[in-house]
């Protein structure tokens, strides 16, 4: 699909304007492009109804305009063509999420993490998630694991709203418990020393909040799921330098651990990559 649209746009855009545009991403039935600043509104309007015309299902075309920012990992949206609508069902793996993407953040790239993750979990395991959003994560382990409880924390109040939403969409009322507040105050209060597994699926945040992730753990240790930003040239292994930055961390700590796990989740822009590390603590 992405080929045949960029073979299409090659023949309508200016050679420049197709060369760079490359990526775009489908939350239920809305696209979110990006676009180079010197792009026009006309070849926005191109853009949308080709990708409207090879995807059947999109009802909308978004526009992001700035990049992801702020505590509640937010970016702006410029409606460009169809409904103008920012929130959708997306569908992933036999579950449903509602979103709302002015409010909230969202990625269907993290989509192969979330079910790797899932079929880590053992049954009987509780897990926290400390940065949980609209609860996909959560949902999924729910769905496709044996877990006892989900403990799912968001600081931002639109996005435990619609956590909410999901549980009940999902009827995972049992397991996925929604918790509005700070992970690290949460955790200080409520859930010290109670689960098997903890998410960390926020990279802006992940390495400050690590301690309290060992915190959320039973004596017994268990797992952390650690994600991270990093960069790295073309000389450099980016799996290798956040491996260093967990090791270092861990170590001034006196912790315990192992990594036998760090991958390349997807990259984020020239030279920046996402990451995932499974750390084990003993």
């Amino acid at each position: 699909m992405r080929k045949r649209l960029r073979r299409t746009l090659a023949e309508v855009l200016s050679k420049d304007l197709s060369k760079v545009y490359n990526s775009f991403d489908i939350v239920g039935d809305i696209a979110i492009i990006k676009l180079p600043p010197n792009a026009t509104e006309n070849e926005a309007q191109i853009i949308a109804k080709t990708i409207m015309g090879i995807h059947k299902n999109v009802k909308t075309i978004l526009r992001q305009t700035s990049p992801v920012a702020g505590d509640f990992r937010l970016r702006r949206l410029i409606h460009v063509a169809g409904e103008n609508k920012t929130s959708t069902i997306h569908r992933e793996f036999g579950c449903l999420f509602m979103v709302d993407l002015a409010k909230c953040y969202f990625s269907p790239r993290l989509s192969h993490e979330r079910m790797r993750i899932a079929t880590l979990v053992e049954p009987n395991e509780a897990v926290v998630n400390m940065f949980a959003g609209v609860g996909c994560f959560s949902i999924i382990i729910a769905k496709h694991s044996k877990a006892t409880k989900v403990f799912s924390i968001d600081v931002n109040a639109a996005a435990v709203q619609l956590m909410q939403e999901n549980v009940r969409l999902n009827r995972v009322y049992d397991k996925v418990i929604p918790l509005l507040g700070d992970a690290q105050e949460i955790i200080k209060s409520r859930l010290q020393q109670v689960a098997d597994r903890v998410l960390m699926p926020l990279p802006e945040k992940a390495l400050t909040y690590l301690p309290y992730a060992i915190s959320a753990l039973k004596a017994s240790g268990g797992w952390i799921h650690y994600y991270d930003f990093e960069h790295a040239t073309k000389t450099e292994n980016p799996a290798e330098k956040t491996r260093r930055k967990i090791v270092s961390t861990l170590d001034s700590l006196g912790i315990n651990f192992e990594v036998p796990f760090v991958r390349v989740v997807r990259s984020t822009g020239p030279n920046w990559f996402q990451l995932a590390a499974d750390i084990h603590i003993t």
